[in-house]
C-alpha cells in the first residue's frame, strides 16, 4: 500500500482546524503550514502533528507549494482548514492506494455548506477540485485568488466528497467577500486596464440570473437566494474595485 500525506494551510483557523485534522487521522502524516496565526491554531494543530511550520503569508499558491515540498510520501492530499474528508472519500482513497491506476491526480466533488446547510444548486455542486496527486507531478500557480493546481499527466475523478464548511454566518461571508473581491480586482488588474459602465451595469445582473435561474439556485430556498445575490454583488464589487485601481493607475501615470 502506497503512502499518503495530507497538507493543510492555515491562518487563524482555531474554529475549524480540530475537525479538519480529525478527519485526516488516517493518513500517514499531516503537514500544517500556518501564516503566523494570532489565535490558537498552531497549538491545536500540534495535537495532531509535529510537522507544523509557521511562516509569513506569501499567497495561496506559494504557501501550498511550500507545504507540498515538505512531504515525502507517494501521494499528497490537499485539504483546506474549513474542509472535512468524508468517510466515503477516505475509503475510496485507501482503496486507490492499494492498487493505483494510470492517473496521477484526482479531482473530488465538494459539498459546500452555507449558514449551516448544504447548498446544492446555483452552481455550488459538485464543485470539483483536484486535491489528490502523486508527489512531484503537480504545482500551484501563483495568482492572488482561485489558485490552480497544474498537473503534468492524466487526471481521474473520485466519487467521495469533501465537506466544505464555508461561511457559517452572514458577517463571516461579508468579511471573506471584502477580502476576495479585493484580491480578484488586484489579479484582474494585471491584464485589464479599462472597466466599462456595462461591466458594472450588466455583468452583476447576468450573474444573478445565471446563478438563481439557469443554475436553479431557487431550489435551495432562502439560502439559494442569498448566495445568488452575493454572487451578483461579488461581480459588481470586483469590477468596482478594479475600476478604482485603474483610476489610481491613471492618476499615477499622469503625475
Amino acid at each position: 500500500m502506497q503512502s499518503i500525506k495530507a497538507v493543510v494551510i492555515t491562518k487563524n483557523e482555531e474554529r475549524n482546524i480540530t475537525a479538519c485534522l480529525e478527519s485526516l487521522k488516517w493518513v500517514d502524516e499531516i503537514i500544517v503550514v500556518d501564516a503566523e496565526s494570532t489565535d490558537h491554531t498552531v497549538e491545536l494543530a500540534k495535537v495532531y502533528t509535529p510537522k507544523v511550520f509557521v511562516r509569513p503569508w506569501l499567497g495561496f499558491g506559494p504557501q501550498k507549494n511550500f507545504a507540498m515540498q515538505q512531504a515525502t510520501a507517494d501521494w499528497i492530499l490537499i485539504v483546506d482548514a474549513d474542509e472535512r474528508v468524508s468517510d466515503e472519500l477516505r475509503e475510496e482513497i485507501q482503496a486507490l492506494l492499494q492498487k493505483p491506476g494510470p492517473a496521477i491526480a484526482f479531482q473530488v466533488p465538494r459539498r459546500n455548506f452555507y449558514y449551516g446547510r448544504w447548498v446544492k444548486w446555483g452552481g455550488t455542486y459538485p464543485d470539483y477540485q483536484i486535491r489528490l496527486f502523486r508527489r512531484g507531478t503537480a504545482r500551484y500557480n501563483d495568482v492572488r485568488i482561485h489558485e490552480n493546481l497544474i498537473v503534468n499527466g492524466k487526471t481521474g475523478t473520485l466519487n467521495g466528497y469533501l465537506d466544505h464548511y464555508t461561511e457559517a454566518r452572514l458577517d463571516e461571508h461579508f468579511t471573506k467577500f471584502d477580502l476576495y473581491t479585493t484580491l480578484a480586482a488586484q489579479e484582474n488588474s494585471k491584464s485589464r486596464s479599462v472597466v466599462r459602465w456595462s461591466d458594472l451595469a450588466f455583468r452583476p445582473v447576468v450573474t444573478l440570473l445565471k446563478t438563481y435561474l439557469l443554475k436553479q439556485g431557487f431550489r435551495d430556498g432562502i439560502h439559494g437566494l442569498i448566495i445568488s445575490v452575493f454572487a451578483s454583488m461579488y461581480t459588481f464589487v470586483k469590477y468596482a474595485k478594479l475600476w478604482e485601481l485603474t483610476q489610481h493607475a491613471d492618476v499615477h501615470e499622469y503625475k
